[in-house]
C-alpha cells in the first residue's frame, strides 16, 4: 500500500471517530421512528439533511420515488456508490436492521467525502438512498430509471446474527397478489346463491402446498391471507393473499410463477369464481458478488477487530433488490454480525439487537472497511481494473 492510500485511510479513521456519536444517535432516531416501504419520509429528510451539510449535492426525488435520493460529492471517474436502505417492516419496525444499513452507508460516504475535500484524489462519491427494499424493489426501479448509470462500484452491507461473512448468495424472488372475486350470500338462507372467494383462496393454498413436492429444495413458496371475508354468516365475495415465489434465478422464478398461476386459475375454475394475479414489484434477481471488493473489505474489517468467517454456499437464502444491481455493476453486500446469539431476522429479537451498543460498534467498523475499500477503488487504478475484470468474467453465486 502506497503512502497516499495510507494517508487517506488515516483520514477516514479520524473522520469516523469525529462523527461516531452523531451516527449512533441518527441510527437510534431511525430505529425509534420506523417507516415502511416507500413511506420513509422522516428517514429521507434526516439523511439528505446530513449529506447536504457535508457538501454533497442532493437530487431528490429520483426514479419518481419520493423517498429516493442521490447525494454526490467530487467529480470524474471512478464513481463509487454507497447504498442506503432505511425502510422498516410492518408492525415490528426495524427488525431487519435497516437503520444500521442507512447510517453505516452515511458514515462511509461522509468519511470518504471528507477525504475528497482535501484534494487527495479525483473521483466521485455517491450516497444513493434506496427505499422500499422490503418488497417494493426500490433499487430495481432506480436501476431501470438510469439512477445507476455511470456508477463503477456499489458498496453496502446487511446486519446478521452470529457470524460476519464477506459475501453470500441470494435467491431470486417474485411478490404476487392473488385476488379472488365471488358473490356474497347469506350462509344460512341463500348459501347456494353465493360463490365463495375464500374457498377459492383456500383451494389455491392447498394446490400450492401440493406443488411444494415438485420444486427444488432451494426454492420456496410462502404466502398469507390478507383478506378473507367480513362475517362468518356472509359468503365472502372477495378474498386476497400475498405470495412469494423464490428460486435460484430469475428464470426459475418465472417458471415457478407460471405453475403458481395455474394453481390459482384451477382454484377459480373449481369454485366458480374469478381470479386476478398481480405482480407487486419487479422480480428480485440472484446475487453476483464481486470477490475482489469483498475480500479487500474483509481484510479492513478484520483490522477493526471483527472476526470474518468464510461463506458456505448451501440451500436457500433470502432475497434483495441488490441482486439486480449486482448483475449490472460490481457490488458487495457483506453480512455483519450484530449479535452473538442465534436470532432470526424479521423478529422482535433482531429489532432489539439492531439498536444495541454492540450493533453500533460493528456498524461503525463496517463503515470504516467500506470507506477504505472505496478509497482503494479511487486511488489504486490497478485494483480498480482487477475489480472490473472480475466482474466481466464472473457470474452469480449458486449453491452446489
Amino acid at each position: 500500500m502506497n503512502e497516499k492510500i495510507q494517508k487517506v485511510h488515516k483520514k477516514i479513521e479520524m473522520e469516523l471517530s469525529k462523527i461516531k456519536q452523531d451516527i449512533i444517535d441518527t441510527s437510534l432516531d431511525l430505529h425509534n421512528k420506523p417507516e415502511t416501504a416507500m413511506e420513509e419520509h422522516y428517514a429521507h429528510s434526516i439523511l439528505t439533511k446530513w449529506l447536504k451539510n457535508e457538501g454533497f449535492s442532493i437530487t431528490t426525488p429520483v426514479a419518481d420515488l419520493n423517498t429516493a435520493f442521490v447525494a454526490k460529492k467530487g467529480s470524474g471517474k471512478p464513481v463509487i456508490a454507497f447504498l442506503l436502505e432505511y425502510d422498516a417492516l410492518p408492525q415490528i419496525g426495524h427488525a431487519c436492521g435497516h437503520n444500521l444499513i442507512a447510517t453505516g452507508g452515511l458514515a462511509a460516504s461522509t468519511a470518504l467525502g471528507r477525504a475528497l475535500d482535501n484534494g487527495e484524489f479525483e473521483g466521485t462519491v455517491l450516497a444513493i438512498g434506496t427505499p422500499g427494499e422490503e418488497g417494493a424493489g426500490g433499487k430495481i426501479i432506480e436501476l431501470e430509471a438510469g439512477v445507476f448509470d455511470g456508477v463503477d462500484a456499489c458498496l453496502m452491507f446487511h446486519p446478521n446474527d452470529q457470524i460476519t461473512i464477506p459475501w453470500r448468495h441470494l435467491t431470486a424472488n417474485a411478490h404476487l397478489s392473488i385476488k379472488y372475486f365471488g358473490k356474497s350470500a347469506h350462509t344460512a338462507s341463500h348459501g347456494e346463491e353465493g360463490k365463495n372467494a375464500l374457498s377459492a383462496l383456500i383451494q389455491f393454498f392447498v394446490a400450492t402446498d401440493m406443488l411444494r413436492q415438485h420444486i427444488p429444495e432451494t426454492s420456496r413458496l410462502n404466502g398469507i391471507i390478507t383478506k378473507g371475508g367480513d362475517a362468518p354468516n356472509i359468503i365472502p365475495e372477495y378474498a386476497e393473499a400475498e405470495f412469494l415465489v423464490r428460486a435460484l434465478t430469475q428464470e426459475k422464478v418465472k417458471e415457478m410463477v407460471k405453475k403458481v398461476e395455474a394453481c390459482a386459475e384451477g382454484a377459480a375454475l373449481s369454485t366458480g369464481t374469478k381470479v386476478r394475479i398481480e405482480q407487486n414489484s419487479p422480480v428480485y434477481a440472484e446475487m453476483k458478488n464481486n470477490k475482489m471488493m469483498a475480500n479487500r473489505m474483509a481484510g479492513y474489517l478484520e483490522q477493526t477487530g471483527e472476526v470474518v468467517t468464510a461463506p458456505v454456499i448451501k440451500g436457500g437464502a433470502g432475497s434483495s433488490d441488490i441482486g439486480n444491481v449486482s448483475l449490472k455493476i460490481p457490488t458487495i453486500h457483506p453480512y455483519l454480525k450484530i449479535t452473538p446469539n442465534a436470532v432470526a431476522g424479521h423478529s422482535i429479537e433482531f429489532r432489539e439487537a439492531a439498536k444495541s451498543p454492540e450493533a453500533h460498534q460493528a456498524m461503525l467498523n463496517m463503515a470504516e472497511a467500506l470507506a477504505k475499500t472505496g478509497a482503494d477503488l479511487l486511488l489504486d487504478s490497478e485494483y480498480f481494473k482487477s475489480v472490473q475484470k472480475e466482474f466481466a468474467e464472473s457470474g452469480p453465486d449458486y449453491p452446489a
